[in-house]
């Protein structure tokens, strides 16, 4: 059987074509990477991706960066109305499925292997139950997989759009900054790449600093948040290592709420694009002491693993996952 898989961000749309073999898992057979930004919606996609594939498609499965009610999504950082239906009816495949971007790379995990992980708190080694996957990528995603006993059951959540909790001076004038402009102020707006954006923008007005002129040219060469980390990684400039800081302890503390939220004691996972490029700054110590710190509850976080997802194909191949079993 043959399965079209997709991981639709509002960067990029990727998007693959596996070969289930009973007893041997996905055979990949083709993957291609389209700039979402680009197209007009998921189907002018589909259209270049599938014109001499199609018959050979059986089922297909999309990992969708929004909240899906009823096979349906209004794509949270794309212009784009996505509907199973209209797509399954369209391309003639058997059966089609959106999921939450999120519940893809939850489902995915369990087709990773220990290679396509890099582990930053062990935790307890009898660890069990239900684990938490918190994501900074474009967005904030965040899903849950419960543990009925037997196996882990993947679960959507919009909650990286929960109110942002400031708890010092910096910080509520990062957030009184933040609400002046949305209202609405979401852990979202700091903790993605576009986040590490405002957090530099806001720390810049903030200490009163002007963006060297070499900083400048660094951004538009490879983009905002690409230059600032880079830059804070290299410790070449006071403000970029702020920024990438207080981005990483911001991002500890919300996953350390994800995970008491849903009782997370069979571990935590960090997926998206930005925790592979900041690994070594994620394993000074700010991060897990940001996740640590829930006062009485500091006993529950340090028990729980946290670990790194390292393969950047983990929403594809849950996808995937999800529509072979079903």
């Amino acid at each position: 059987m043959d399965l079209l898989a997709g991981d639709i961000g509002g960067t990029n749309t990727r998007l693959a074509i596996y070969r289930v073999d009973e007893g041997r898992g996905f055979t990949p057979l083709t993957e291609k990477v389209f700039s979402s930004q680009d197209y007009h919606s998921l189907e002018a996609i589909l259209e270049l991706f599938t014109a001499d594939k199609e018959p050979s498609i059986q089922r297909a499965c999309f990992g969708v960066a929004g909240p899906v009610i009823e096979q349906t999504s209004d794509t949270t950082n794309l212009p784009w109305k996505l509907s199973a239906q209209v797509i399954n009816q369209r391309f003639g495949f058997e059966q089609t499925w959106l999921l939450n971007d999120l519940e893809a790379n939850a489902w995915g995990i369990g087709a990773l292997s220990a290679i396509d992980f890099l582990t930053l708190h062990p935790g307890n080694p009898k660890a069990t139950g239900n684990a938490s996957i918190i994501s900074a990528g474009t967005g904030l995603g965040e899903a849950g997989l419960y543990w009925d006993g037997r196996i882990h059951r993947p679960f959507s959540s919009e909650g990286g759009h929960t109110d942002f909790s400031p708890t010092n001076k910096l910080e509520f004038a990062l957030h009184e900054s933040l609400a002046a402009l949305y209202g609405h102020v979401s852990w979202e707006r700091l903790i993605c790449g576009p986040g590490l954006e405002t957090i530099h923008s806001f720390l810049c007005r903030y200490r009163s600093t002007l963006i060297p002129d070499w900083l400048l040219q660094e951004m538009n060469r490879i983009g905002r948040a690409q230059a600032i980390s880079n830059m804070a990684l290299q410790q070449r400039d006071p403000i970029c290592e702020e920024a990438l800081t207080l981005f990483v302890r911001l991002y500890g503390r919300e996953a350390g709420n994800h995970a008491l939220k849903i009782m997370a004691s069979g571990g935590v996972y960090l997926g998206g694009g930005i925790a592979p490029k900041i690994i070594e700054r994620l394993k000074t110590g700010d991060f897990l002491e940001a996740f640590f710190a829930k006062g009485r509850m500091r006993h529950l976080l340090e028990a729980m693993p946290v670990k790194v997802i390292l393969n950047d194909k983990a929403a594809l191949l849950g996808a995937a996952r999800f529509a072979a079993i079903q």
